[in-house]
């Protein structure tokens, strides 16, 4: 990939970077505004896919299968979706016909360990045990279709964060890197 588009006034960049430390691998994400304030619209995606993110996280713990964080992944995207008037229906059925899949089309996450994309052999259904190392990282990508509200044509945002399961839950350990909206505008409005 090139990377080489200018970045315009009004725009958000999504930056998915990682870095290896003693052979492990990371993977995180982070969405922020070019100008530094999101308009009201990308605050609405934004805060969308941060509480899904952060529901994600909050279900990790010992026994629970992958899948599991996914499908709750899936359910509250469409729920927002819907409420935003992206999706029309009911959440079960933009889930069954798979509807959701316009605007987020990849897994809440992945296995991190010696590569960034570690185990793929490792099932969506294993069940989570301490010591596992994931990331959890909801997006939503609208597209320039013009069945899209105009307002929301264009916007992308993952948020992705590096999970580790402990013995009673989990630990963030891309915690440093800010992902509120306030804190996200506060540091791109610095720079």
């Amino acid at each position: 990939m090139r990377n080489d588009s200018p970045l315009r006034d009004g725009d958000l960049v999504l930056i998915d970077a990682g870095c290896e430390y003693k052979y492990y691998a990371s993977d995180i994400s982070r969405t922020w505004p070019v100008n530094g304030k999101f308009t009201e619209p990308q605050r609405e995606i934004y805060q969308l896919v941060l509480d899904v993110q952060k529901a994600c996280i909050e279900m990790v713990k010992p026994g629970l299968n992958f899948i599991e964080i996914h499908d709750k992944s899936v359910e509250m995207i469409t729920e927002g979706l819907i409420r935003l008037g992206l999706l029309s229906g009911t959440v079960e059925q933009n889930i069954f016909d798979g509807s959701y899949d316009r605007f987020y089309m990849h897994g809440v996450g992945h296995w991190l360990g010696m590569d960034v994309h570690d185990c793929p052999s490792t099932s969506m259904r294993t069940k989570l045990k301490p010591g596992h190392v994931f990331t959890i990282e909801p997006g939503i990508y609208i597209p320039c279709d013009t069945d899209i509200p105009e307002k929301y044509r264009g916007i992308g945002v993952r948020i992705e964060d590096d999970i580790l399961v402990t013995e009673n839950g989990y630990e963030v350990l891309s915690c440093g890197a800010p992902k509120e909206i306030q804190d996200i505008e506060l540091v791109v409005g610095r720079a």
